[in-house]
């Protein structure tokens, strides 16, 4: 019944990922398909204002996995609860993409629930560096991680925005989450204080040749879309 009502919900208004199912000064959760949701967080920053962050919640059964944090501990209390008391859900994982704040600022959050976390080893090497909260386990390359019966894709492609930078794939419903590293269509480099410039593009399209099948990617910051997100950050960090 559930499911008969989500496909006639898609035939009647079209852009579910633009439902707002959690709303509040601190937090937005919205609808991205069937099993996965885009959180939004924000962060104050002196050179960019106040910033929208975007995370991604992914489902199967009775299980989520949550990839990046909101951007504090407040905003993290918020989303571990939507999670528990409206999805009816367990969150078997943390997993920030990389070291910024805007990643894993809200990490204590879960860990004081016993929610584990899981990053690059690269991320923890630079989290220790900056005296930031530890993910508590590592990974080296790739890592298939179990959401339900499901799994979630890890994946190190390269540098970019950051040294450290992994984008999470699901399979399941064709979603990438790629982070900092993939940018809106329409939008600039950003922050470039710790980005690798010259292996961006390059990186880029690794992912695109892993995955050439995708049917939505989520940026760290603005409007999700299509594979065209993909080839934007591509072109837009390509080297003269």
């Amino acid at each position: 019944m559930k499911r008969l009502l989500y496909a006639f919900l898609m035939l009647s208004f079209g852009a579910v990922a633009q439902q707002k199912l959690y709303t509040s000064d601190r937090l937005l959760i919205t609808t991205l398909s069937e099993n996965s949701f885009v959180h939004t967080s924000f962060l104050q920053t002196d050179d960019f204002g106040k910033v929208p962050c975007n995370g991604l919640i992914v489902r199967d059964g009775n299980e989520v996995a949550v990839f990046d944090t909101p951007t504090d501990d407040p905003s993290s209390q918020e989303l571990i609860r939507w999670v528990q008391d409206v999805l009816k859900c367990k969150i078997v994982a943390i997993v920030p993409t990389h070291f910024h704040n805007d990643c894993l600022g809200g990490l204590a959050a879960f860990h004081v629930v016993g929610i584990p976390s899981i990053a690059n080893e690269k991320t923890i090497e630079l989290v220790t560096q900056h005296q930031m909260i530890v993910p508590q386990k590592g990974f080296s390359g790739k890592l298939n991680l179990q959401v339900g019966a499901k799994e979630v894709q890890l994946r190190f492609f390269g540098e970019g925005h950051t040294r450290d930078n992994v984008v999470a794939y699901f399979p399941n419903e064709q979603i990438l989450f790629g982070g900092c590293l993939i940018k809106e269509i329409g939008a600039s480099q950003g922050f470039l204080g710790d980005a690798n410039v010259g292996a961006w593009s390059t990186t880029v399209a690794a992912i695109q040749s892993a995955f050439p099948m995708l049917k939505h990617v989520v940026p760290g910051h603005g409007a999700a879309g299509d594979a065209r997100l993909l080839e934007y950050t591509r072109q837009l960090f390509l080297q003269p």
